[in-house]
């Protein structure tokens, strides 16, 4: 792979819990929207983890500063991510080239089905962030499962796109008036009606992605409609 330096430049909380990161690269990184890269972070006693990590890049290539959006896991947080949330202005990392097919398909006709698991709805924020961007159009369903409301993000970049998202919560407050429970395949056919040429892409944490991919076949969704995106290590939804 290959590594160029980066610099921290800002963050930003999403949430109580997500942060987006945001740097300057030393030289302009060639990406699709969709596509993750590894971040290497060197610190001090890192653990069996190590100082290397996958994240979707939650930035467009239309944006100036290249970014990630990652969560805050309290109780078994990885000497990684203490590290990065200590990060100050200025200080530099190594970014590898931008990889993966989590990207648009070329057809603009093609019609779309986003299902985002929690802190899965990265790569879609970039790929809506480069349609907005760029005035081009598709047709889109866009699913996004979340423990509870404060996980609720990027709500601004969704009305920016012209996409009405809807949110389902598997753990709502009293007040919560929209859906809830676990997201299952009968939700998303049931709420996105897809037929037979749309995609369905899925983006989430490894369980939760690998469950959606098994029941939407057995719903019968051929193979060939389902594009999918692993998170590793974090809880399902």
């Amino acid at each position: 792979l290959e590594l160029m330096q980066v610099t921290f430049d800002h963050s930003k909380d999403r949430a109580s819990n997500i942060r987006t990161f945001y740097f300057t690269p030393e030289r302009k990184l060639d990406y699709t929207a969709g596509q993750f890269i590894e971040l290497t972070l060197k610190h001090s006693n890192p653990d069996s983890r190590g100082q290397k990590r996958w994240f979707t890049l939650s930035s467009s290539p239309t944006q100036e500063f290249l970014s990630i959006t990652t969560k805050w896991a309290d109780e078994k947080q990885s000497s990684f991510k203490k590290a990065l949330w200590k990060l100050e202005p200025g200080d530099t990392l190594e970014m590898s080239e931008a990889m993966g097919d989590f990207v648009l398909p070329k057809l603009i006709q093609t019609k779309l089905v986003f299902v985002a698991g929690g802190i899965g709805i990265t790569p879609f924020h970039s790929i809506l962030n480069w349609l907005s961007d760029t005035g081009e159009t598709r047709t889109i369903k866009l699913l996004h499962a979340v423990r509870n409301e404060d996980e609720i993000i990027f709500q601004k970049t969704f009305e920016r796109a012209g996409i009405h998202a809807t949110t389902i919560v598997s753990d709502p407050s009293s007040a919560w008036g929209g859906e809830r429970g676990r997201l299952d395949a009968e939700k998303i056919i049931g709420i996105t009606e897809p037929d037979e040429d749309t995609l369905i892409y899925v983006s989430g944490p490894e369980p939760m992605t690998e469950a959606l991919e098994k029941d939407l076949k057995k719903a019968g969704i051929k193979p060939a409609q389902l594009v999918l995106d692993f998170f590793p290590n974090y809880p399902s939804y």
